[in-house]
């Protein structure tokens, strides 16, 4: 029987993360939820097997390497080979500069920048093995530009498209796509929605339409970016709404 082809997601959540989930589930992949807490994504779990899809939820600290490790070794040994990787955790900080303690710095770019180089090393090491695979990676506004208030989430994800940059350069030959997603919007999520009222007092219906990047359009951009030929591999794609100042 042929082994099923694995579609990882790291640090997925309810928004873009299932999303993905979502789109590699209906493009034919097994996929296997890696979260802080695999229980919330019960809900996704049901719905998508209910649709005749494969899928697994993990419980995994993507910053603890050993269960990092473990998990990519499960995986492998339990469901399938491992095709496709995506590394979408972060911690979205905004904080005065004097107010940013060093706990927070340090969480920020453990979550976004070493959780990254972890997971991203664990998914080459099993892709490399086969000659083939593809890395995903989220990146932000935050990716390119360090606003106000965002020292410490600005530097984990500058450093985090530094590792995708490194990782690409040195796997490509190797047949293996390195991809990183600059998502320089606001993503159209009940999270950024609550962000919103919190900060202007707008309701969610009252969000001008399309200005607010879709989880699915993120997910179709890694749809696409995981069919491109060899010949024409993208390693930076940037999504933001037709009217976002940029």
């Amino acid at each position: 029987m042929e082994a099923q082809k694995v579609a990882m997601l790291v640090g997925a959540g309810d928004a873009i993360g299932a999303a993905v989930a979502r789109r590699f589930a209906k493009g034919g992949y097994t996929v296997c939820i890696g979260r802080r807490d695999g229980a919330k994504s019960q809900g996704l779990v049901d719905e998508l097997t209910s649709a005749g899809h494969k899928i697994h939820a993990f419980s995994v600290d993507a910053r603890q390497e050993s269960e990092v490790q473990e998990l990519f070794a499960k995986v492998e040994k339990e469901i399938g080979p491992i095709e496709v990787c995506l590394f979408n955790a972060g911690s979205n900080v905004n904080k005065p500069l004097i107010e940013t303690t060093e706990k927070l710095f340090f969480k920020a770019w453990e979550l976004a920048c070493y959780a990254g180089f972890l997971v991203g090393r664990e998914a080459a090491r099993v892709m490399t093995a086969r000659g083939h695979g593809t890395i995903l990676f989220t990146g932000a506004t935050a990716s390119l530009r360090g606003g106000k208030g965002f020292a410490a989430f600005a530097s984990a994800k500058f450093g985090l498209r530094a590792v995708a940059q490194a990782m690409a350069r040195e796997l490509g030959p190797k047949n293996i796509h390195v991809v990183h997603l600059i998502i320089d919007a606001g993503v159209d999520s009940p999270a950024i929605h609550a962000r919103m009222k919190a900060a202007s007092g707008v309701e969610a219906r009252d969000i001008a339409p399309d200005s607010l990047t879709k989880t699915d359009s993120i997910a179709e951009a890694y749809w696409f970016a995981h069919q491109q030929a060899k010949d024409g591999w993208t390693h930076e794609l940037d999504l933001r709404p037709a009217g976002e100042k940029w």
